[in-house]
């Protein structure tokens, strides 16, 4: 049963860390700013090739 609970936690801790980084993005991006490179690892976008993406 703890086992269970390990996996549900690490799944919703996970799903609220990429809807946070993804709402963290969309606000920079709308702001005309350049997301923070934490949030951009957590939704799997490579920093480096951030400025590239139009």
């Amino acid at each position: 049963m703890s086992a269970l609970r390990k996996t549900t936690r690490g799944f919703l801790g996970n799903a609220i860390a990429v809807f946070g980084a993804a709402t963290a993005a969309a606000a920079a991006v709308e702001g005309h700013r350049r997301p923070l490179d934490r949030d951009l690892r957590t939704l799997g976008i490579n920093p480096e090739s951030f400025h590239s993406v139009r």
